[in-house]
């Protein structure tokens, strides 16, 4: 999953800022001439990605393909996520690099798309003419651009919920929250048995702008998405009023102390699974660790020892306005496959890429991880297979968000340039610091991104 670490920066450099594009079309990438070293069935295929963050998960995917194509070799290389642009770039631009990469919806594609294929014939030829009836409808706007699909969509992950500690809710005869008063009871009773309430890395423009965007569709459902398409702007006072119930969230410790110096990964992430926290703002990738084999991974990874996996629950995001509005989740496409214009492997990346995104035995596999949900329509997890820490507890909450997620359609990064998303970290930070007001924000905000390009009615 996909989270860009970036430096706080002021409102006023943010709001400076223009739109960097200089050069972006330029070093585009161009049709290979190459001779293809490959074929449909043999070959090798070199694979970069920030995600999955796991190699293992990463070669398992791998092994399940080569048992229906031994012949194909594929290399899969983890980037960092900070290091992807500057080793992603150079080596597309020299024909050197990779022969598939990740691509995700939003600025990615608009930096990268020159260096993809378009796999629109892909797609077509292995789902047939009405292949977009077959794929998750956000998985495919994301990923296209000027008249070209840039990559397949491989899954989905989407936002707008939280995950509770069941045994920390349990041991405390506490309630989900349904509305800020019920969120700050629950922290109020945490906080009493000296246990943390909800735990955000605030300095992550990802987590900020999920947050504010759950508070804006409780405070006017869909606003959000209208200001990002420039159908409204950022001194809406619906907007006003998010960034004013986002600083409340501080004032009244649901947030926790610190949390504008914290990351969501590791420090949220780690605080959360090692009991500290009884809340955590994660999306549906988080699904995975509902599972008992990658919950005790996970708390290995987090550094504790023999501890004994816990179930985590999804919950629907408080109604933090009190208006009666249901805060509807969002999402886009969690990465795609692309694959590079200087490819020397190109049939054999497609077979790839077309078993990963569209066939069932790949979209299975994908499923199976809890990490994505499948970008093919009609593919579930085999909970059959699939070990949850406490199913009683957790299956059928589980089950109900994966089917929700399914019918979301409003975005959740895509609509937003970079240099957009660093203007709503700024916002939000200030707001939270106490640096601006909620209104002075929003109006700096709005500047920001005229600057940026942004054209609104």
């Amino acid at each position: 999953m996909l989270f860009r670490l970036k430096p706080l920066k002021s409102l006023a450099a943010v709001a400076a800022a223009t739109l960097a594009v200089t050069g972006l079309a330029a070093c585009g990438g161009g049709s290979s001439s190459k001779k293809d070293a490959s074929s449909a069935t043999s070959g090798t295929v070199n694979w970069w990605g920030w995600t999955p963050t796991d190699t293992a998960t990463a070669n398992g995917y791998i092994a399940a393909f080569n048992k229906q194509y031994p012949n194909i070799k594929v290399n899969y290389k983890l980037v960092n996520i900070s290091d992807w642009v500057a080793a992603l770039r150079p080596a597309l631009a020299s024909g050197k690099g990779p022969d598939i990469f990740d691509m995700q919806p939003g600025a990615y594609v608009t930096q990268f798309k020159s260096f993809a294929e378009d796999q629109t014939q892909l797609a077509s030829s292995a789902l047939g003419a009405d292949w977009k009836t077959k794929i998750a409808p956000i998985g495919i706007s994301g990923l296209s651009a000027d008249g070209k699909l840039t990559a397949m969509s491989v899954g989905s992950v989407y936002a707008g919920m939280l995950w509770i500690n069941g045994d920390i809710f349990k041991k405390y005869n506490l309630q989900p929250p349904a509305n800020l008063t019920e969120w700050q009871h629950v922290c109020s009773v945490l906080k009493q048995n000296k246990v943390g309430c909800f735990v955000q890395g605030a300095a992550q423009e990802g987590f900020d702008q999920d947050t504010l965007q759950s508070i804006a569709n409780s405070v006017q459902p869909g606003l959000w998405t209208k200001v990002s398409q420039g159908e409204a702007k950022w001194t809406d006072p619906a907007i006003v009023k998010t960034f004013s119930i986002w600083k409340q969230l501080f004032d009244s410790g649901i947030m926790q102390s610190g949390a504008v110096g914290y990351q969501q990964y590791p420090d949220a992430n780690n605080d959360f699974l090692t009991g500290k926290y009884g809340m955590v703002m994660m999306g549906t990738w988080y699904t995975q660790y509902a599972t008992d084999k990658a919950m005790t991974a996970a708390l290995s990874a987090a550094g504790v020892s023999g501890a004994k996996p816990f179930p985590i629950i999804p919950i629907a995001f408080p109604d933090v306005a009190g208006a009666g509005n249901t805060s509807e989740m969002y999402g886009d496409a969690d990465f795609g496959l692309a694959i590079s214009t200087k490819t020397q492997a190109k049939a054999a990346a497609e077979t790839f890429v077309k078993w990963m995104a569209t066939s069932k035995e790949g979209q299975q596999a994908i499923a199976d991880q809890l990490n994505d949900l499948p970008s093919l329509q009609g593919v579930t997890p085999n909970f059959d297979q699939i070990s949850l820490v406490d199913a009683a507890t957790q299956k059928d909450p589980v089950q109900q968000l994966i089917t929700k997620a399914g019918t979301i359609t409003e975005p959740r990064e895509a609509l937003l340039s970079s240099d957009v998303q660093d203007a709503i970290l700024a916002a939000a930070t200030s707001v939270a610091t106490g640096k601006a007001s909620p209104d002075d924000a929003t109006k700096t905000l709005q500047q920001a991104a005229e600057a940026a390009g942004v054209t609104f009615k």
